[in-house]
């Protein structure tokens, strides 16, 4: 392996209502990816509990501060001198509500890079599968970008997915590498997982990170799985099941000049607005291009 490239490794897991064990379930997936040669490992949304009840999720979270989740994954990235992406933890920010927050580890085992969940998961599913994020999560304002040895970094989570908008301003950013962890329904899963995974690598020439939650889960929720690796051009180079382990990938970051270059989209786009309604005739509706 040339010093240009690197190994990305994928955590899935099957977090449930105990922090500890799930952060001691991670812990030795890291290692196992680490023994595999992993540079970076990116675990999913949620590592530390998937809970559905309002009163399971408070009893068990904190303040950063005293997240012993994320001092013993700092720790872990400083023993095994990697970096380490924490897909999200459930942070108490106040006694009310949460963050949905991404960490990003250095080698050092110091926090270079945090993002807060953007895009609340409210929605209603067939069946009866209803969820509200909002109601215990404070949503995140601001993108975030990272600088590592191999390219830059954009930072979302899970329903983030669904917001095209959101990859093409990191990608007009300059982010090469675009990290999804999730924990994605089966139910939405099964119908758009991997075409939108797809979609946002394909649409911005770059690398898309997702790692996965997968199975059944302590609290009864059905998560996909299929934590992918998927490169510039939209190619699946590395894809998981449904059980908890590692998915692996050596990434060669000279691949996004190349497929930028066979569709140079990123510099071909344009930005729209919406003007008001011609007048004659008045039912067409104009958007045009911003200046």
């Amino acid at each position: 392996m040339s010093a240009s490239t690197f190994k990305a490794a994928m955590i899935q897991m099957r977090a449930g209502l105990d922090p500890r064990a799930n952060i001691d379930a991670a812990v030795r997936l890291i290692g196992e990816a680490k023994s595999a040669g992993a540079d970076y490992v990116l675990t999913p949304e949620m590592t530390n509990i998937l809970a559905a009840k309002r009163e399971q999720l408070f009893a068990a979270i904190v303040e950063e501060q005293s997240d012993a989740s994320l001092a013993t994954l700092r720790e872990l990235a400083r023993k095994l001198a990697i970096y380490i992406h924490i897909g999200s933890l459930a942070i108490k920010i106040s006694p009310d509500r949460a963050a949905n927050r991404s960490f990003l580890i250095d080698p050092k085992g110091d926090i270079v890079a945090r993002y807060d969940k953007i895009h609340m998961f409210d929605v209603d599913l067939q069946g009866g599968e209803s969820y509200r994020e909002s109601r215990n999560y404070r949503p995140g304002e601001l993108a975030m970008l990272a600088d590592m040895p191999w390219g830059r970094l954009g930072m979302t989570v899970c329903y983030d997915l669904r917001f095209p908008a959101l990859y093409r301003a990191l990608a007009e950013a300059g982010a090469t590498m675009l990290a999804i962890p999730s924990a994605f329904t089966k139910q939405t899963g099964e119908a758009h997982w991997h075409v939108l995974i797809r979609s946002r690598a394909i649409e911005n020439g770059c690398f898309v990170f997702a790692a996965a939650q997968g199975g059944t889960h302590e609290n009864g929720r059905d998560t996909f799985g299929h934590s992918l690796i998927v490169d510039p051009w939209g190619r699946i180079i590395a894809e998981g099941g449904i059980e908890p382990g590692i998915v692996m990938a050596e990434i060669d970051p000279a691949e996004v000049a190349s497929a930028r270059a066979r569709i140079p989209s990123l510099q071909h786009g344009r930005r729209f607005e919406i003007v008001e309604p011609m007048a004659e005739p008045a039912h067409l509706h104009v958007i045009r291009r911003a200046e």
